[in-house]
């Protein structure tokens, strides 16, 4: 079984070598491994993949004895992640991760969908995976993300993923999931917002249509960034020609970046991701 080792510290001389030789002490294989150096703030990042038998507190002890006292340092038996995930009524993302959970793709464990409208409970339910209808009319936003905040709690998620939930987060839900709220958008934003961003692509002539998923943090679509991608595209596109490809890179970008938070290759750095792949 392979063990993952995520470091990341002040950088000093010589840690590459202190940390596997303290690997290489217990007796175990390293089978992978990658370093970083940010080198705007000297900030040393490394993700090590590793085998063999080992007492997880003696070696966690003595990593730390040669790591700098800042240093941040987790252990990962790679386990597949407990998520919950909130949408709306776009069945795009929620459908490719449905599919993708179901041949066993995300290394994850989907443990409810939630939602605020009723429309895509018969897909989830076509998967046997719990749907939580949450309608938020009538209803103040600090109490509509008290239920959601209720159900969430009471599955306890590792991640929770917007697959296209249409809501705007308060800062107050957000602390809740620091760095486990995961986002997927189209990449037009800031530049084309409201409800027809692809009907002002069209009239704007876009030439390539992307998407962004990113961490959630209280800054509307500013936090660290995970995965991106874009297509091309030409004046013989509609705008709905564009919609339908925007859906098709944005459920692939979200299950991209799914894969790498979930398989242990991101790390959050202040506001970006250090991502070895």
């Amino acid at each position: 079984m392979a063990h993952t080792l995520l470091i990341h510290c002040p950088d000093a001389p010589g840690l590459v070598y202190k940390i596997t030789g303290v690997l290489f002490g217990h007796g175990l294989n390293i089978v992978r491994n990658g370093e970083f150096v940010e080198r705007h703030d000297n900030h040393f990042f490394m993700r090590t993949e590793f085998s063999g038998p080992f007492e997880a507190e003696a070696l966690q002890q003595e990593l730390r004895a040669v790591l700098p006292p800042a240093a941040v340092l987790r252990l990962s038996d790679n386990q597949p992640k407990r998520i919950v995930l909130l949408a709306t009524r776009e069945y795009h993302c929620l459908g490719e991760l449905l599919v993708r959970h179901a041949f066993g793709e995300l290394n994850a464990e989907i443990l409810a969908v939630v939602s605020n409208h009723e429309v895509l409970g018969p897909l989830t339910q076509q998967f046997g995976i719990p749907f939580h209808y949450l309608p938020h009319t009538d209803r103040t936003r600090e109490a509509h993300e008290a239920e959601v905040l209720a159900v969430l709690a009471s599955y306890q998620p590792d991640f929770v993923v917007l697959a296209k939930y249409m809501r705007i987060l308060s800062p107050d839900f957000v602390a809740a999931y620091p760095n486990r709220l995961i986002n997927i958008h189209h990449s037009f934003l800031p530049a084309f917002v409201g409800a027809s961003p692809y009907a002002q692509a069209y009239e704007r002539g876009v030439k390539i249509i992307g998407a962004t998923a990113h961490f959630v943090n209280e800054q509307l679509d500013q936090g660290p960034i995970i995965a991106q991608s874009v297509i091309p595209i030409d004046h013989t596109r509609s705008a709905q020609d564009m919609a339908q490809a925007g859906r098709d890179v944005e459920k692939i970008v979200l299950a991209r970046s799914l894969q790498l938070v979930f398989n242990e290759h991101v790390f959050v750095h202040r506001n970006k991701t250090i991502i070895f792949d």
